[in-house]
C-alpha cells in the first residue's frame, strides 16, 4: 500500500471514529451552555467548551490508540506506552483546542455583529462545530505525522524502494 493510500485510509478511519468525540463534545457543550451556564458568556464560551473538549479528547485518545493507529504502538496497553502516547496526544489536543477556541469565539463575534443565530440556544454549538472542523484537521495531521508516526526502518525503506512494495 503506498503512503498516500495509507494516509487516506487513516484519515477516513480517524474521521469516522472521531464522530464519538464530536458527539460528546457538542452534546456536553450544549448541556452545559444551556442548563448550567445559560446566558453566561464565560461559562458558555470558555468553561463549557473546555470541559466538553477534554472529555472528548480522552474518548478519542482511546479510540486512536487501540483502533486507528494500533499497529504503530510498539507495546499496546503497557502503562509507559499508554501514558507517553496520551501525554503527546493531549498536548496536541490542547493546541487543537486553542485553534478551536479562537475560531469559535471569532465566529461568535461575527455572528453577533451580523445578528445571526442570536437568541438561539444552539448558537454556541454551531460556533463550536465549525471550530471543531478546523481543530480536527490539525489534530489528524499531528497524529499521523508526530504522535503515531510510522517508524519504518531505513532497511525496510530501501527494500520498498528497490522492490516497489
Amino acid at each position: 500500500m503506498n503512503r498516500f493510500t495509507e494516509i487516506l485510509r487513516k484519515l477516513v478511519l480517524f474521521s469516522a471514529t472521531s464522530m464519538a468525540g464530536t458527539i460528546i463534545d457538542l452534546g456536553l457543550h450544549w448541556v452545559l451552555s444551556t442548563y448550567v451556564y445559560n446566558g453566561n458568556y464565560v461559562g458558555s464560551y470558555l468553561i463549557a467548551p473546555t470541559i466538553s473538549f477534554e472529555i472528548a479528547t480522552i474518548v478519542n485518545f482511546f479510540i486512536a490508540y487501540y483502533l486507528v493507529w494500533k499497529e504503530r504502538v510498539s507495546k499496546p496497553g503497557s502503562p509507559r506506552s499508554l501514558l507517553r502516547h496520551f501525554a503527546a496526544y493531549n498536548a496536541t489536543c490542547i493546541g487543537a483546542f486553542v485553534l478551536k477556541w479562537i475560531a469559535m469565539n471569532g465566529l461568535h463575534f461575527l455572528f453577533k455583529h451580523f445578528g445571526w443565530f442570536q437568541d438561539w440556544t444552539i448558537e454556541p454549538v454551531i460556533c463550536n462545530f465549525l471550530g471543531l472542523c478546523l481543530s480536527g484537521t490539525f489534530n489528524f495531521l499531528m497524529n499521523e505525522f508526530v504522535i503515531f508516526k510510522n517508524k519504518i526502518s531505513s532497511a525496510k525503506k530501501e527494500e520498498e524502494e528497490i522492490y516497489g512494495e
